[in-house]
């Protein structure tokens, strides 16, 4: 899609779209055709911040934070759990808000990879491209019992947390930590006032917990999907492993694991090396090549 739209003056500026009720907050970038990204559990906007230069000249770059994470406000108490299914249609929502209806190459990294694939097959006609950035794996996942007594129990759990003021206290710390270890770099590129802003909240480690005990869930469930929804025929996959140079035991099961998930989904496969899991980090330039060459 290569038409205006009312938010490409903004630049990098917020906006906020209430989808389902819910304040998201949103950045557009860019020109030309559509492209959306999304981060895995955890993630912020910003994490995409070094990917962007490298696709704003020739795509209009769409990312947004889902409910609790970056700027987003939570989800309200009564809200359906975390699923695929859901995650699709919060995608196909957001780009209807910012009325961008024609087709989108949609990347998700990580967890993230499961909404956007689902968003592939129950919406083929809205998507040009899909791409996995070292994306979860899981060959055969099986749901877990009881999803809303672990639901109540993380929302138990970030609550009593936030009490004793735990995601203020060592939230950025943690978010540090994390990237550290996912990164051949060991270390946070993320600017430390906007990790500060977003991690010391409560509703970030609500939102952390919720969609981790939903893990293996939504797995299942985008297992379903693949036996009732195929992806059409022409849809251009790529598969971006990350690939952080060391040849270890974990790290060849990691790749043979991409591999096989290319070939599950007819995708072209491609790794990238020295990168850590946050490849977006450590190889944005990668990202950007796969998302560029990922469309019809």
């Amino acid at each position: 899609m290569t038409g205006a739209h009312p938010y490409r003056e903004r630049g990098a500026d917020p906006v906020f779209l209430r989808i389902d009720g819910t304040p998201l907050h949103v950045r557009v970038e860019g020109q030309g055709p559509v492209c959306l990204l999304t981060g895995g559990l955890g993630s912020s906007w910003f994490d995409w911040d070094l990917v962007v230069p490298f696709l704003a000249p020739y795509r209009t770059v769409v990312r947004f934070d889902r409910p609790g994470y970056g700027l987003s406000a939570p989800e309200p108490a009564d809200r359906p759990l975390p699923t695929a299914v859901g995650e699709a249609r919060r995608i196909r929502a957001v780009l209807d808000a910012l009325a961008l209806p024609g087709p989108c190459t949609v990347a998700g990294h990580s967890l993230a990879a499961f909404h956007v694939e689902a968003f592939a097959r129950l919406y083929p006609e809205r998507t040009a491209g899909l791409v996995l950035l070292d994306g979860s794996v899981e060959p055969e996942p099986r749901p877990r019992p009881a999803p809303g007594l672990r639901d109540l129990a993380a929302r138990a759990a970030a609550g009593a947390a936030t009490a004793a003021a735990v995601p203020y206290l060592l939230g950025p710390a943690a978010r540090r930590l994390a990237a550290r270890a996912t990164t051949v770099r060991r270390e946070d590129l993320a600017p430390a006032p906007l990790v500060r802003r977003c991690y010391r909240t409560g509703r970030s480690l609500r939102a952390l917990l919720r969609e981790n005990t939903r893990y293996l869930d939504m797995a299942a469930e985008l297992a379903g999907l693949r036996r009732t929804d195929p992806l059409p025929a022409d849809l251009p996959v790529t598969v971006l492993a990350a690939d952080d140079g060391l040849r270890g035991r974990r790290t060849e099961e990691w790749l043979t694991a991409q591999r096989e998930l290319a070939a599950l989904l007819g995708a072209e496969y491609r790794s990238t090396a020295p990168a850590g899991h946050l490849v977006m980090f450590d190889r944005p330039d990668a990202v950007a090549s796969a998302v560029l060459d990922t469309a019809r």
